[in-house]
């Protein structure tokens, strides 16, 4: 016999863990589906290889210009919370200029019929914050005060970041291969663990989810297989996918949606909010990789005409990251200076960059099933990225830097495949996240932002999701 639930939700990350967890303390019937393993904080010790195996996707690359231009690096979580297990939590709310971009973009509205804007999603930032505990954090450690006088001379001053970590921090550095004292809030730890421990949610890890069931137009449930090999079915009043910015439109094209404008707008829209690692080397022991690693941010140049860029400080890759990534003006390091640069890691600072883009990418599904990932950029982001390694270098130097190396293109922060909007000729969800041209299938990831961020999303992922566990919970449509 068939199982049947309410709403079925595919990914447990910054979406669909505050979906699931939300729902359940309604009192709906939920199952949550994860393709990674169910681990906690006994599991999790800072084993860099192991944490990538165990935690992480495989590393996945967009190729820029078709691979003539390099590449974008893909970096998320595999696992009970997604990303929000191996990210830093840090926890910034949407500014007025983005949801700006958002209804330009897609020409989202709110509930007034007015363009989409903080009063339609700051009670949900305000009931998130509230529950994950978010605060600001203070407790610089040597690396930040080394190069604070640079930031400030440049006329970017530091100043502490908002964050999901708890006072039971001991910027031990952990957290990308996560929290083995449960200081940072992921959704698992906090929504999930909460409905679990409660026997409200049912939560089935390892589940591989083929497709959407979609018949007459509606979505009636999902196909997936189950950790030991067997493919299966479960039906549900609503299924919410929140697989994340590259897997839901994946999953979306294999499900078989129909022909339309917004169906053949997922996929696209792919925006990276690309990123660098910029990299100085001091005289005396910094000792990076043992603090909370987002601990201040330089927002000075956060808005397009400002720059179209932030810094966020300081952090560094543990060591095997840090050696595969590193290179100069000559290239990527190799040899005897690989090998020195390597034995100074202690005395390395480094300053996370984050530019401004403008969704040029895509998330493709080849006629076998394979996926690919395209990235374009025109001369206004390349400029932006530019003048963020550019700035980057001049602060670490100002600092006192003797050395400087970087890494090449990587993001944490895909966002927009599967935009949300008022306007189906733009979007492929509407504004509550149902989409366009399936009764019953809702998105509920960063796929869903009409534009990239100009801060870190993952706040906002997780209060547009609360936004929508509140829509289904009312249940406007009666599907539940």
């Amino acid at each position: 016999m068939t199982e049947r639930f309410d709403v079925v939700v595919v990914g447990s990350g910054a979406g669909g863990g505050v979906v699931a967890g939300e729902l359940a303390d309604c009192g709906r019937s939920v199952l949550l589906l994860e393709l990674g393993p169910h681990l906690g904080a006994h599991d999790f010790t800072r084993w860099e290889a192991k944490a990538a195996h165990d935690l992480w996707w495989p590393i996945r690359f967009a190729l820029i210009d078709g691979g003539a231009g390099g590449v974008v690096g893909l970096v998320a979580g595999r696992c009970v919370g997604g990303s929000t297990t191996i990210n830093t939590k840090v926890a910034l709310r949407a500014h007025a200029k983005d949801y700006a971009k958002w209804h330009a973009a897609s020409g989202i509205a709110g509930a007034s019929g007015s363009a989409f804007g903080p009063s339609d999603i700051d009670p949900h930032y305000d009931r998130v914050e509230e529950r994950l505990g978010v605060r600001e954090r203070t407790d610089w450690q040597k690396s930040v005060r080394t190069v604070e006088p640079a930031f400030r001379e440049l006329d970017a001053p530091l100043t502490p970041v908002r964050s999901y970590t708890d006072s039971t921090c001991t910027s031990c550095g952990s957290c990308l291969q996560g929290c083995p004292t449960n200081s940072g809030k992921s959704t698992q730890n906090t929504y999930i663990a909460d409905a679990l421990a409660a026997g409200r949610l049912e939560l089935r890890a390892n589940a591989r989810v083929e497709r959407v069931v979609i018949d007459d137009g509606e979505a009636g449930g999902v196909e997936y297989v189950d950790s030991g090999g067997t493919l299966r079915r479960v039906d549900a009043g609503a299924v919410v996918v929140a697989a994340g910015t590259l897997n839901t439109p994946q999953l979306l094209l294999k499900s078989g949606l129909p022909d339309s404008p917004s169906s053949g707008l997922v996929g696209r829209n792919l925006g990276f909010h690309p990123a660098r690692l910029v990299y100085g080397l001091f005289d005396e022991p910094q000792d990076t990789h043992m603090v909370y690693p987002i601990t201040a941010h330089a927002m000075a140049h956060q808005h397009d005409e400002d720059g179209g860029f932030v810094v966020e400080a300081t952090t560094i890759q543990d060591p095997i990251a840090f050696a595969t990534t590193a290179e100069d003006e000559n290239g990527p390091l190799w040899g005897q200076a690989l090998v020195e640069t390597l034995k100074g890691f202690r005395r390395w600072v480094g300053l996370l960059v984050m530019v401004n883009d403008e969704n040029n990418g895509r998330v493709r599904v080849d006629e076998n099933g394979g996926e690919a990932f395209d990235a374009e950029f025109n001369a206004r982001e390349r400029e932006r990225m530019d003048g963020a390694l550019d700035f980057t270098r001049e602060v670490l130097t100002a600092a006192g830097a003797s050395k400087l190396c970087w890494t090449g293109l990587l993001t944490t922060h895909v966002q927009g495949t599967c935009r949300m909007g008022s306007d189906p000729e733009r979007s492929v969800v509407d504004a509550d996240g149902q989409s366009w041209d399936v009764k019953r299938l809702y998105v509920g990831d960063g796929s869903v932002v009409p534009r990239t961020l100009s801060v870190n999303p993952s706040l906002t992922i997780m209060a547009l999701a609360d936004r929508l566990a509140a829509h289904l919970d009312a249940d406007p449509h009666g599907y539940l």
